[in-house]
């Protein structure tokens, strides 16, 4: 009879197993906390009072009169706690992740080696207030630096729609590598561009500059706030400057200060904020403006540090005489060494945002109503009509007919093809099928995570490209529908298809941007990318709409649930 033994092997590996388990057990975590590796299982109870916990310390921190804006613990804590669930992952279990993750999910952290040069990149010049935006070297300012070709970035065909053309800036910045006042270059603004430039500051531009891909930040911890971008000056009531009219002022310096993080877990260091604090100041210099230049407002020895003094504004007006106005840019960069950690550096960007959550929660109220009235509305009409349109398909006679009263008597019209122009019907369903393939299959895009919706060019590009591969959708659709309608032009009904909805597109494209270049917008797009839209839509979207509409045509005609009557019944004008 056979012996019930156990392998020596098996036993060998059960012991192993049971000796680890006991060392990964009886192992203290370190600090006496939990492993954060060792997933935690809390209770409905226990959340709520973590939360409680929570919600008490933030408004223990706010009385006591902390910021949410700078880098110290206490502002961590107060960002933290506001964006809690902005930073929560997941549908059915979420779990806890870094605001990095959750923007930019796959991008890794640059690291950079100290006394490395790290460029500035000039963004748009753009206004809330108005929608034309401008290049930053459109502007009276320094040329752009020799190294321009260097760091030229290629674009994707929606940030050359978007008018994004980062160029490095003339802020010339290294790692770890403090730079005092540094003047740069001497500009004479006069007639047009000094009228504009005021204008300019009245409509409050703003500057948009980006490092490590922060766009640049003022941020005040005093007053708590944080907005993206400088503004190119500001305007002065009479009652402060004691004359008779508004007064314009330049910001011609900026205080650059960048901080970074240093760790034995990474080689070279990681930059975690990008802020700047512009200054208005009237620097003292004639003749022309060299590298060995001595500015007595800046670089001179014993000169004092530029901030923003009321004597010495920069005002944004010509001299006594109608001569230019001579600008001198300068700046200067402090590097500072910060706790924060690489992944919490967009942390503060959303702070400025606080109304995000109500706009959240009453889109999500609407389409919960929405859906609710949809389904309910649905359902009793399936429960009406089932047995109706059953009835509808037999034969019934004339005394069952003059019964029929209200909405009822309409039922052998509902499906009647229409008598006037059945091809701009099947072109208009058509199209509309076309931009719910593109909208759904952009959405599965992102969900998949093959597409960032904070990489806006490239979300653009995406939703273009969709758009022309469903092309052979529509050609389809509106074929099935023209055939329906017995009508026989078919030729013209794929032509349509192919060039009615993007004619009209490219025909208001083309009609803002001659405005847009007109008034040199940047976001006005050039000859080359007009060609290549064209020939997207020429050789992938049209060749697409006769495809689907040649299939279209050889499928068989479909037919509807209800008798349609011979005779359209007469609808009374009262």
């Amino acid at each position: 009879m056979p012996t019930n033994r156990t392998h020596p092997k098996r036993v060998s590996l059960l012991v192993s197993s049971l000796a680890l388990f006991a060392v990964v057990a009886l192992c203290p975590s370190r600090n006496g906390l939990v492993d954060a590796a060792r997933p935690v299982h809390m209770s409905r109870k226990e959340v709520k009072q973590k939360e409680a916990e929570a919600q008490e310390k933030y408004i223990e921190l706010k009385l006591n009169g902390a910021d949410e804006v700078s880098n110290t613990d206490q502002a961590v804590a107060l960002r933290n706690y506001q964006l809690r669930k902005k930073k929560m992952k997941g549908v059915i279990r979420k779990k806890e992740v870094t605001l990095a993750q959750v923007l930019f999910p796959g991008v890794s952290p640059e690291e950079y080696d100290l006394n490395e040069d790290v460029p500035i990149f000039a963004e748009l010049v753009e206004s809330k207030k108005t929608q034309v935006p401008f290049e930053y070297y459109d502007l009276p300012v320094c040329a752009i630096p020799s190294i321009a070709k260097k760091y030229k970035k290629r674009k994707n065909l929606g940030s050359k729609l978007q008018g994004r053309d980062p160029k490095p800036s003339p802020f010339p910045a290294s790692v770890g590598s403090d730079v005092g006042c540094t003047p740069i270059c001497k500009v004479n603004i006069g007639g047009t561009k000094l009228r504009w430039m005021r204008k300019l500051v009245e409509r409050q531009y703003r500057v948009h500059l980006t490092l490590d891909q922060l766009p640049v930040l003022m941020r005040s911890k005093e007053l708590n706030y944080a907005v993206r971008g400088y503004p190119l000056g500001f305007k002065a009531p009479p009652s402060y400057t004691k004359l008779k009219n508004d007064e314009y002022y330049l910001y011609n310096h900026l205080k650059f200060t960048i901080t970074y993080k240093e760790d034995s877990d990474f080689e070279g260091v990681r930059i975690t904020g990008f802020d700047v604090h512009p200054v208005s100041v009237d620097h003292n210099f004639e003749g022309d403006l060299n590298s060995n230049s001595v500015v007595a407002t800046c670089n001179a020895d014993g000169s004092d540090e530029v901030v923003n003094d009321p004597e010495s504004f920069l005002a944004l007006r010509s001299g006594p005489t109608g001569e230019p106005l001579s600008v001198i840019y300068s700046y200067e960069v402090a590097w500072e060494k910060s706790d924060l950690e690489w992944a919490d550096r967009w942390d503060v960007y959303l702070i400025g945002s606080p109304d995000d959550d109500i706009h959240y929660f009453a889109i999500v109220n609407s389409l919960m109503i929405v859906l609710f009235l949809t389904g309910a509305v649905a359902t009793i009409m399936i429960r009406t009509l089932r047995k109706d349109i059953a009835g509808y398909n037999e034969m019934q006679t004339l005394e069952e007919a003059q019964e029929e009263t209200g909405w009822k008597l309409v039922h052998g019209d509902v499906f009647r093809p229409p008598s006037f122009s059945p091809m701009l019907l099947s072109v208009c369903v058509g199209t509309g099928v076309q931009i719910g393939a593109a909208f759904v299959l952009t959405m599965l895009c992102t969900i998949a995570k093959l597409v960032s919706p904070m990489k806006k060019g490239q979300t653009l590009t995406a939703v273009i490209v969709l758009y022309v591969l469903s092309g052979s959708v529509s050609g389809y659709v509106s074929s099935r529908i023209y055939k329906f309608c017995d009508a026989k032009a078919w030729k013209r009904n794929t032509l349509a298809t192919a060039a009615a909805f993007p004619g009209v597109l490219v025909a208001m494209f083309l009609f803002l941007d001659f405005f847009l270049a007109f008034a040199g917008a940047a976001t006005s797009v050039s000859f080359f990318t007009i060609i290549a839209l064209f020939l997207l839509w020429i050789c992938v979207s049209t060749p697409l709409v006769f495809v689907g509409s040649y299939l279209g045509f050889r499928a068989e005609k479909f037919y509807v649930p209800t008798k349609t009557n011979q005779i359209a019944r007469f609808v009374p004008e009262n």
